[in-house]
């Protein structure tokens, strides 16, 4: 079936062209994919077909419909996976960074999902549909990290409910811009909602959900810090919005501010350093280190460590000056 969507243009919104406006209003939306709609009759402004190049004024009605893509069939590939710990009910993988966790439209090959259903021979959960069999929880594309993934409906349903019930102990290291003069622990406390001018990102708002994130500094050096942090709650994107909601966004963050100098003097020796640093990590230094839950069958408790990837390693040893970073190692 088709998605239908009906988008209302908020007052005193700047008036820009529709399939712009669509592109950042419409969730998984490219601005291709806008076009072709808009070329085919399916997009409505105030009841009436109009072209791409219109522009929009507060107060216009759109009507979308969004043809449903064709379903991709989930195959198994062989792409080498890092397992932290499996036996016959779950497996533990430390996911890399650039690695899709599930497959979606544009991204049906490559995914860690497609991996475990060759490692796993197939024997995954099917809590969910084919294309995130196993999956209990997931990772942005760009966090690299831990995540437990489930054999078997019953383990899965398990999980789930640790998940629910906010019993997973997760804790992230992150490197961020800035160093904290005042508070080097602290609680991040907001309501996360879709951003009503892009919907591809999230933002703080009144109206959205609960989200609470704790942070701790672990290192600090010159315009950059090192710290971990752990969720009370599990909103998309939470972590990242949440440090660039109090000035101190994740380095290398392209989609909340963190390809951005925000700190320190903007001569050209910093420059070129902070440039230098950005071509080692071109994504957010964030990582999902470790993962605390009960294990469903032997209900033993179950703590996983990982190390700190090598692309965030490099810039905490180019930040030290040397290449002696005990913490990395654990």
């Amino acid at each position: 079936m088709p998605r239908q969507s009906e988008i209302v243009v908020p007052p005193g919104k700047i008036r820009e062209r529709l399939d712009v406006f669509l592109t950042h209003s419409v969730e998984n939306a490219t601005r291709t994919k806008v076009q072709e709609a808009i070329e085919a009759g399916l997009v409505l402004v105030n009841g009436k077909p109009t072209k791409a190049s219109y522009r929009v004024s507060p107060n216009d009605v759109i009507n979308i419909t969004i043809p449903q893509p064709k379903r991709q069939e989930v195959v198994a590939e062989n792409i080498p996976i890092n397992i932290i710990y499996e036996d016959e009910f779950l497996i533990v993988v430390n996911k890399p960074a650039g690695m899709v966790t599930h497959p979606a439209y544009g991204n049906y090959t490559g995914t860690l999902v497609n991996a475990l259903l060759y490692h796993c021979n197939g024997k995954l959960s099917s809590a969910n549909n084919i294309t995130r069999a196993g999956i209990v929880h997931r990772l942005d594309k760009d966090t690299s990290g831990l995540m437990v993934v489930a054999k078997d409906d019953s383990t899965h349903a398990k999980l789930a409910k640790q998940f629910s019930q906010r019993t997973v102990e997760r804790e992230y290291w992150a490197i961020v811009w800035g160093v904290f003069k005042k508070n080097k622990k602290g609680i991040i406390e907001t309501n996360l909602g879709r951003s009503k001018s892009d919907r591809k990102k999230i933002t703080v708002t009144e109206d959205g959900k609960h989200a609470i994130t704790e942070y701790e500094v672990v290192d600090e050096f010159d315009y950059l810090s090192l710290i971990r942090l752990k969720l009370r709650t599990g909103r998309t994107h939470q972590i990242r919005v949440h440090l660039h909601h109090i000035g101190h966004p994740v380095f290398g963050d392209p989609t909340y501010g963190g390809r951005k100098i925000a700190y320190g003097s903007t001569d050209k020796k910093r420059k070129e350093e902070v440039h230098e640093l950005l071509e080692i990590i071109p994504r957010q230094a964030l990582h999902a280190k470790t993962l605390g839950f009960i294990h469903p069958l032997t209900n033993k408790k179950m703590s996983l460590n990982s190390k700190i990837p090598d692309d965030m390693r490099e810039v905490l040893e180019m930040l030290r000056g040397d290449d002696d970073i005990p913490i990395a190692k654990t």
